[in-house]
């Protein structure tokens, strides 16, 4: 059925009521005809806005995050596990100016230097988490801010989990106290492509934009098996199969497109290509430009994410849960796709059946990149508990993890992972002056981030309260006075 625009007869009546009287034709010796006004083409002219454009590494919310100014501070006296070499005892970390300045066995504190006292304890890199959902899934966990799964089809890449985040999330600092400095926020796994994740920093902010990573590449999350299948049942895919389908489909869609607009990026004449904010994403990740982050729990469905990215000549950069990781530890290692697991979580559906404890321990022992995740707010600020559940388990199995190695599962493999170990993730010079000062050796069950800093500033102190971070959420709510609106 076509749409008719209908005119109200009133307005047709003020139509006719304004039409110009009818006058006598003029009487004329010789035709005047104007000189014809040449068009201008001022297409030329007028630059195109960056919302018209699609084009590689584009950044249109960047990071309005700043590193606070400090002092220089110096840890001595403590054992500090660089993620970068061999375990440094009784030694002496010196944070100026954002950065690890030096790290050794003695260090000269400047004069001006706070200097913290880590005798009897514990130096490590801020830990990272690849996979959160903080800030999505905020709590309280009610329907009003569950904002990580936009279940409306099948394929969203043209959604950002950054535009779903809540500062606010009283989440956060119980992170922080944590020791996680880091974390990657990703949108659920009901969807085959869930939309593009953004990179925080665990530091108080009014804005998302105030806590993303200056730099960080964007990751895509991308989900296969069960959740895809149960979510979309009724309407597909329904399958295994159809999940590789609708890969597969929308990819052939992203590589025409990103043809068609590198093609006019080069040469850009004429009107540019349409845009399209999820062919948008998928073209930077053939372009390498985004990190594919993919939730599989089962080899099989792995073994079919990975023929997927080979047949477009993208590069898988994490498998998310991977509970059968074990299975297919050589091949991971071998086309250099880390692992961010869990320590023990399985049998709670059937793809996760087949879980081991030996998971992390069997791919490190296979010499790929074995990451500890927490996709939990809770196990998230248990990451290095679940890193020494791995470990033991390793140790039960006959595999010989160091705590040299078994501190990289939850700092500079996860930095790899998020494209960052150039700036976090290890205790070196001019690496960002992100560290946890722990009470205790950090693999023990009892031990507690006492201090935590973030590219030099101290974001938590354990032993003094004025240095808690409050959400405004905690803050508690203000009424109205008496006789004010009701909302």
């Amino acid at each position: 059925m076509s749409l008719r625009i209908r005119l109200p007869l009133a307005a047709l009546a003020a139509m006719a009521c304004t039409a110009p009287p009818r006058l006598a034709p003029a009487v004329t010796t010789a035709t005047f005809t104007p000189a014809p006004v040449p068009i201008q083409d001022t297409t030329s002219r007028v630059p195109l806005g960056a919302g018209a454009l699609s084009e590689p590494n584009a950044n249109p919310f960047p990071s309005t995050y700043r590193a606070p100014a400090t002092r220089p501070t110096l840890i001595r006296n403590a054992t500090i596990m660089t993620a970068a070499g061999t375990t440094i005892r009784g030694g002496s970390l010196l944070l100026r100016e954002g950065k690890v300045a030096a790290v050794g066995a003695s260090i000269d504190a400047p004069s001006d230097a706070i200097v913290v006292d880590g005798t009897g304890k514990y130096v490590t890199p801020g830990i990272i988490d690849t996979h959160s959902h903080l800030g999505v899934y905020p709590a309280p966990g009610v329907e009003a801010v569950s904002d990580g799964n936009e279940m409306t089809n099948p394929s969203t890449p043209n959604v950002w989990a950054e535009h779903s985040v809540w500062p606010q999330d009283p989440q956060f600092p119980r992170a922080l106290a944590a020791g996680v400095t880091t974390i990657q926020i990703l949108p659920g796994s009901a969807n085959l492509i869930g939309g593009r994740s953004v990179v925080l920093k665990v530091v108080p902010s009014t804005t998302v934009r105030g806590m993303k990573f200056p730099g960080a590449r964007y990751g895509l999350k991308q989900a296969c098996g069960e959740n895809p299948k149960r979510v979309y049942a009724q309407r597909g895919p329904a399958t295994r199969m159809g999940n590789v389908a609708g890969w597969r489909a929308q990819y052939i869609l992203a590589e025409a497109y990103r043809r068609r607009w590198d093609k006019w990026l080069a040469d850009r004449k004429g009107d540019p290509p349409a845009r399209d904010l999820g062919l948008e994403s998928l073209a930077e990740v053939l372009r390498g430009n985004i990190f594919v982050q993919w939730h599989c729990y089962a080899a099989h469905d792995m073994e079919g994410a990975m023929e997927v990215a080979d047949e477009f000549g993208f590069q898988i950069r994490s498998f998310h849960h991977g509970v059968e990781a074990y299975k297919l530890a050589d091949v991971l290692a071998q086309k250099n796709i880390s692992a961010s697991l869990w320590s023990d979580w399985g049998g709670f559906k059937m793809e996760a059946m087949d879980g081991v404890r030996g998971n992390l321990a069997m791919v490190h022992a296979a010499g790929g990149r074995a990451i500890v995740h927490s996709d939990d707010a809770s196990g998230m600020q248990r990451l290095n508990q679940d890193a020494a559940k791995s470990v033991s388990e390793a140790r039960t199995l006959g595999i010989n993890v160091s705590d040299d190695e078994a501190i990289k599962w939850i700092t500079l493999n996860a930095a790899w992972a998020l494209g960052l170990d150039d700036k976090i993730g290890s205790l070196e010079v001019g690496k960002n002056a992100d560290v946890v000062l722990w009470d205790k050796y950090p693999f023990s069950v009892y031990a507690r981030a006492e201090k935590v800093w973030i590219d030099g500033a101290m974001q938590f102190d354990r032993l003094d309260a004025s240095q808690r971070w409050r959400t405004d959420f905690e803050l508690g709510f203000v009424p109205e006075p008496a006789g004010g609106r009701n909302r």
